[in-house]
């Protein structure tokens, strides 16, 4: 009878102790992420008809809907951020099948470290770093035109194709890391199994490995795709004036023109965007979004 009694004193105290625990984490992300969006929301319903006169409706968002440049920008993130996406996907399988299946000891932990040191500066610099490299007087265009390349140093600034190596730079790690994770837990006896069988590198690769680190996959991909699509300072460094960037409009609604109604309604159209790629994603690939975040 005392036992009883002692486990359900223990319960409650138990409760309380884990709502302690989590308290500061669901202040801390009811008051700095729940509430400024809710108001943001509130902003981006409301249209200013005069002075310190407001009246809501859905005005902002019509003008996203009525403004082409508005849409061409948005239409343009988008793609280029997928493709950024695809292309880190890509660049990064590699990178982690060696860090995970094929370096031993040391030499795993300084391909890791590789991986992170250009993370240990702001992405500022790193940007800056591009920049140097790039442009007409800098180090690649000087070098072409010494090895007769061309006929003399040309501006590599201020292309699409610029904009998309600084995002892809700038996102590889947020996928090899979770790429690593993923393969790793994969048994090697599985894929020596395969090649006993009679497969091939390309049925492996298809129907052993993919499906493994399809988490992992995933994860990376939604990551990289959300940083991707919400960078302001590599597509307008790397891009220039033209960039065409939406953050880039979301900045110049806030910041410019002190249009804070517009660029709420902005940064929503950009949040449902992300929204509705990522479940996109989880619908195409079959992922379920709790195992993809553990992989995170």
């Amino acid at each position: 009878m005392n036992a009883a009694v002692t486990v359900d004193l223990a319960a409650p105290r138990t409760r309380l102790a884990l709502l302690l625990l989590l308290a500061p984490a669901v202040i801390w992300l009811f008051g700095l992420i729940v509430l400024p969006h809710i108001d943001l929301a509130m902003l981006s319903l409301r249209t200013r008809i005069a002075p310190r006169t407001y009246q809501l409706g859905l005005d902002n968002y019509r003008t996203f809907v009525d403004e082409p440049l508005y849409w061409h920008t948005f239409v343009r993130t988008a793609a280029i951020s997928v493709l950024a996406t695809l292309c880190t996907l890509l660049i990064a399988f590699p990178v982690a099948w060696y860090i995970a299946k094929i370096a031993r000891g040391h030499a795993k932990s300084v391909l890791f470290i590789g991986c992170l040191i250009p993370f240990w500066v702001s992405e500022t610099v790193r940007t800056l770093g591009w920049m140097i490299l790039l442009r007409e007087s800098g180090v690649l265009p000087r070098l072409l035109a010494d090895l007769g390349i061309t006929a003399q140093p040309v501006e590599l600034l201020y292309h699409d194709a610029t904009i998309l190596v600084g995002l892809v730079y700038t996102s590889m790690l947020f996928m090899v890391v979770p790429l690593v994770s993923a393969l790793e837990s994969l048994d090697d006896a599985l894929i020596e199994a395969a090649y006993d069988l009679g497969g091939n590198a390309w049925s492996i690769l298809r129907q052993i490995v993919l499906p493994h680190a399809a988490p992992g996959i995933a994860a990376g991909s939604i990551v990289v795709f959300m940083l991707t699509l919400g960078n302001y300072l590599t597509p307008t460094l790397l891009g220039g004036k033209n960039s065409l960037w939406f953050t880039e409009q979301i900045y110049a609604q806030f910041i410019t023109r002190f249009n804070w109604e517009q660029g709420a309604a902005f940064g929503f159209v950009l949040l449902l965007l992300s929204t509705a790629m990522v479940w996109l994603g989880l619908q195409l690939t079959g992922q379920k979004f709790g195992d993809v975040m553990r992989r995170s």
